[in-house]
């Protein structure tokens, strides 16, 4: 007979395909495998799909849509990678707030007592993370398999110590004692043998003792290797649903966050700035015949440039970021011979500037800038533009969230950007 369950589920992935082919492309490369044995909803290990029949015989089709997009997110937004040194019950519920809240802003349905708040739309796992203190009573709605905490053994074989912390993270997961009450009941899957013998056999035992097994724990390089074939998929899935026409905005924006590319950012500064350092060929006589010769060829001369840097002190930006941001920039000016001309700005430009360091001075962020007002960044730029000599290249350390000038300068600017937020023109370089 066919499985009213996985009918159910196929039936499911079959109009989120339809619907929202990005989120149904993503769910079709997670298998769907029966659990009822050890998970109380929907679990996933970044490789499958697990359920519990009896959880999804109560959702309807668009609460069990919900549920595959749900744990087919998880994998897509690498959430078993990018825990790092996050303790993993609140990291688990960080990324439930962070994918539930995209799937309900593009129109699915959650099932009972979904994990969302409206105050983190548009958030990521790691923006949430450290708002949730209030909700660490809460369980997520599905189980994250690939991961233990870091106080476990971190050994990836299946122990006597490992299947008792499962159990316990297990119990924990379900916040209730159905998951018990399960293990006691024979699975629905267990058939009578041929010729009315109750009895299982010896192998049949075994297949069942095997069930109540959790999957193995990712190592390390089965983790990379899962993130690059899951970049991989979602960038696939991105451009079939915009061929489509069906990538909703939300989405797109987290796809579009997460796909660009992830070259560090001092590695593109340095490489702007050296862009536009001045080191040509000179044809000029040399000021001393003993020099001349009876040739003239060419010789390597370099320019100082002259280099602005505005901060954002509207206070989105933090000491620690200001802190690095100006160890790279003393870096990378003295090897380019860059003049630094800084200022701060808010809503207006700030008191006491603009200070100026030459190549060989290191830069200091004066401790007399003060702001946390709105952030305009027409007054930095009108600024600049004011100036005797305008600047060779300007970076602009900023969160992007302001009011920009209607037209581009005419000299380079480099947005240096905390934060998701687009920029209308110049260079931006992702920070975070």
């Amino acid at each position: 007979m066919s499985d009213p369950i996985k009918i159910k589920l196929g039936s499911a992935r079959t109009k989120l395909i339809l619907g929202r082919p990005f989120l149904g492309a993503l769910a079709l490369r997670l298998p769907l495998m029966d659990a009822t044995e050890w998970c109380s909803t929907t679990a996933t290990d970044a490789k499958s799909f697990y359920y519990n029949r009896d959880y999804i015989d109560s959702l309807s089709i668009e609460q069990t849509q919900f549920m595959l997009a749900h744990d087919a997110l998880h994998c897509a937004l690498l959430h078993f990678a990018r825990r790092r040194y996050r303790e993993k019950h609140r990291w688990d519920i960080a990324c439930d707030f962070a994918v539930n809240s995209l799937l309900i802003n593009d129109g699915l349905k959650p099932p009972p007592n979904v994990l969302y708040l409206k105050e983190y739309d548009g958030l990521t796992a790691e923006e949430i993370y450290p708002l949730i203190d209030d909700q660490l009573d809460q369980e997520p709605m599905d189980q994250h398999v690939y991961d233990r905490d870091f106080n476990a053994d971190s050994s990836n074989q299946t122990s006597d110590s490992d299947s008792d912390e499962r159990d316990i993270c297990k119990q924990q997961q379900s916040g209730t004692h159905q998951a018990a009450e399960k293990k006691q009941k024979p699975s629905s899957d267990t058939r009578k043998v041929k010729g009315g013998n109750d009895k299982n056999t010896a192998a049949e035992q075994n297949m069942m003792e095997q069930k109540t097994v959790l999957p193995p724990l990712l190592k390390e390089e089965e983790k990379q290797d899962l993130a690059i074939q899951w970049q991989q998929r979602m960038a696939g899935a991105a451009q079939a649903a915009i061929q489509a026409g069906k990538l909703g905005g939300g989405i797109a924006r987290i796809v579009d966050h997460l796909l660009q590319p992830q070259l560090p950012w001092r590695m593109l500064l340095a490489r702007y700035m050296s862009a536009v350092a001045r080191d040509d060929y000179s044809f000029t006589r040399p000021t001393s015949r003993r020099e001349q010769g009876g040739a003239i060829y060419p010789s390597l001369r370099s320019s100082q440039i002259n280099l602005m840097v505005i901060v954002d002190s509207s206070g989105s930006i933090v000491d620690d970021e200001i802190n690095n941001f100006f160890s790279e920039i003393n870096a990378i000016k003295g090897q380019i011979r860059a003049r630094i001309t800084l200022h701060a700005c808010d809503a207006k430009m700030a008191d006491g500037g603009p200070w100026v360091y030459e190549a060989w001075e290191e830069i200091i962020m004066p401790g007399n800038i003060k702001g946390g007002g709105g952030t305009d960044f027409r007054p930095a730029i009108e600024w600049a533009n004011r100036c005797d000599q305008p600047p060779d290249l300007l970076v602009y350390f900023t969160d992007a969230q302001g009011h920009f000038p209607a037209i581009e300068p005419s000299w380079p600017v480099i947005w240096l950007v905390k934060g998701k937020s687009p920029v209308p023109w110049g260079q931006r370089i992702q920070l975070n």
